[in-house]
């Protein structure tokens, strides 16, 4: 068979995948999903639930380490401050590699605020920082109109998660947010972000399609919208893009991203993680997709960026349109602070060995993050018991 017929073929397949897929997402889901959600959602349930919340509460009351730490290290940031001010724009942009940068970055920043200050209510019942929060959200969903240029897609994917689990915890948890308002952030969801993700980026560098799912699912709860939910479920398992399970890694961990370079292969990883505990918390396992796919991906990465070396084979994305073909070292060491709530599923809960996964939680603890990473994870998910309810 020549050349010319091969890739006749490998397009023909690549568009018959896509029909499936979008056509009849019943067929394909049935190939991995174990367990379904139930028909309500539970809420608080997009990176935390009540129990999860209480579980911190207990340890901070008495004390007790890791939580006190991270718990200082959150009061110090200048997220927590109560004098934040939010910055928002009608109109923004992101360009390739953030050029232009028009209401990008005060973007990203409040994102991380407003999580922060909701976290920070939820934790120490502290009113004003509820408040805090929702006003940075109040004045997003206010005066957000429109998300343009290249990385619009990547910039929701990136920080509306973040945006998302404010809202949660304040709706879920604080009666002072007015309905309004929240009816407000919901219509900002549906109007102005989900058009510009709904169908992912199934070309690009899977950090993208990642960044996408976690925020797809996380409005899939806050909306109480189940067809937005099983969107982000089926394209994480089945999926035709880059940032599917089956297509970001190999059998043996190596990422689709490796031989690009360690941050974003990192960026895709968490995000996918994020999906992952969002779903389990919604009782539906993607964690163990594919034989715990994810573990092997976060052991293999955190292996070659602890300084050991691990086996690379080259690697072609989805339509060819990338080719990394040989491992990257390019910021090689430099872990991204996401360690922590998956070595919390797969140790804590699972009783599953994750050596150099722990040892990455172990050399950055407490993780502390922010921006394009959802900060203050050994805070919220450090030694979870197993039967955490």
């Amino acid at each position: 068979m020549n050349n010319r017929n091969k890739s006749r073929i490998t397009i023909l397949c690549a568009q018959l995948t896509a029909f499936l897929f979008w056509t009849v997402p019943s067929i394909l889901v049935a190939v991995e999903l174990k367990t379904r959600a139930p028909e309500e959602f539970v809420h608080p349930g997009i990176a935390h639930t009540q129990a999860s919340i209480n579980f911190v509460k207990r340890q901070l009351d008495t004390n007790q380490q890791p939580w006190k730490e991270a718990w200082e290290q959150l009061n110090a940031s200048e997220l927590a401050c109560l004098d934040w001010r939010p910055t928002p724009l009608a109109h923004v942009q992101r360009g390739p590699s953030n050029h232009p940068n028009i209401g990008a970055s005060d973007f990203a920043r409040d994102g991380s605020a407003a999580y922060t200050h909701a976290l920070k209510w939820a934790l120490s019942g502290k009113q004003a920082h509820a408040e805090k929060a929702a006003e940075i959200i109040d004045a997003w969903s206010q005066t957000l109109r429109s998300v343009s240029n290249h990385d619009a897609r990547l910039l929701i994917g990136m920080i509306g998660h973040q945006f998302c689990n404010a809202a949660e915890l304040l709706s879920h948890n604080w009666d002072g947010w007015p309905e309004e308002n929240q009816e407000q952030f919901r219509s900002m969801l549906r109007k102005v972000w989900y058009p510009i993700i709904k169908d992912f980026y199934p070309s690009a560098n899977g950090n993208w399609d990642a960044s996408m799912l976690q925020t797809m699912i996380a409005m899939g709860v806050v909306l109480d919208d189940r067809e937005i939910f099983d969107r982000a479920v089926n394209y994480f398992q089945n999926g035709e893009g880059n940032g599917a399970i089956c297509n970001y890694f190999n059998e043996f961990g190596e990422c689709q991203e490796t031989g690009r370079d360690q941050v974003h292969t990192q960026m895709g990883l968490e995000y996918l993680a994020n999906t992952c505990e969002t779903a389990w918390n919604q009782g539906i396992d993607l964690y163990g997709a594919l034989d715990n796919r994810l573990l092997v991906g976060f052991e293999y990465t955190a292996k070659y960026n602890l300084g050991f070396d691990v086996p690379y084979e080259a690697y072609k994305s989805f339509e060819g349109r990338y080719h990394y073909k040989s491992i990257s070292n390019n910021s090689r060491g430099r872990l991204r602070p996401m360690y922590e709530k998956v070595y919390n599923h797969y140790h804590n809960r699972k009783g599953l060995d994750a050596p150099y996964t722990e040892q990455a939680v172990s050399k950055i603890r407490p993780e502390s993050g922010g921006r394009s990473s959802l900060p203050w994870g050994t805070l919220m998910f450090a030694k979870h018991p197993p039967n955490l309810q």
